[in-house]
Order: C-alpha cells, then sequence, then structure tokens
C-alpha cells in the first residue's frame, strides 16, 4: 500500500467510524463525537512525529521540539481544513447573496 493510498484509507476510515460512532446511539452529539476523534488522531499524529535519537537528523530538525510539532501539525491541519469540501458552509457569516 503506498503512503498516499495508506492516507487516503486512515482518513476513510475515521470517518466511517464517525458516522457509525453517531448512528449507533441516538443521543450522541456529533460535534462531540467529532471532537474525541479529532483528540484521537492528534495523539497518534504527535505520536508518530517523535524525533529520532540523532540530534543532527535533518529529517527530524522540525519536529525537535514540542513547540516545533505542534507548529508542524497545526500547519497541516489548516492545511486540511482549508482543502474541506465542508471548509465553507453556505450558512457562514460572510457568505454573499444575490
Amino acid at each position: 500500500m503506498s503512503q498516499h493510498s495508506s492516507y487516503d484509507e486512515a482518513a476513510r476510515r475515521l470517518v466511517e467510524l464517525g458516522n457509525e460512532l453517531v448512528e449507533d446511539e441516538s443521543e450522541a452529539d456529533m460535534q462531540e463525537v467529532a471532537a474525541g476523534l479529532l483528540a484521537g488522531a492528534i495523539h497518534f499524529w504527535l505520536y508518530a512525529h517523535q524525533p529520532c535519537e540523532d540530534p543532527r537528523c535533518t529529517d527530524c530538525a522540525s519536529l525537535r521540539t514540542a513547540e516545533w510539532r505542534l507548529r508542524e501539525l497545526l500547519g497541516h491541519a489548516e492545511e486540511m481544513a482549508r482543502n474541506s469540501e465542508y471548509f465553507h458552509s453556505p450558512d457562514d457569516m460572510t457568505a454573499g447573496s444575490a
């Protein structure tokens, strides 16, 4: 499985899990489920992006401190959010009307 297909598969399965959790419990709060999924994804991302033991490793240079890892994570999160089909909503305060 290529890296890109692993990414797509992980994203697809996470969305499916969210849908299942909301469907399985009639009282489930969709936003609460989404926050829980996001928390788990962030924890896993941080775990997967720990720098290696070599302080001169160029692959780990941007991950060498907690603040640098956070900056990297926030950059990825912003890019993914802006690329989402759900980023803009017709009900946004800034949505135009004709």
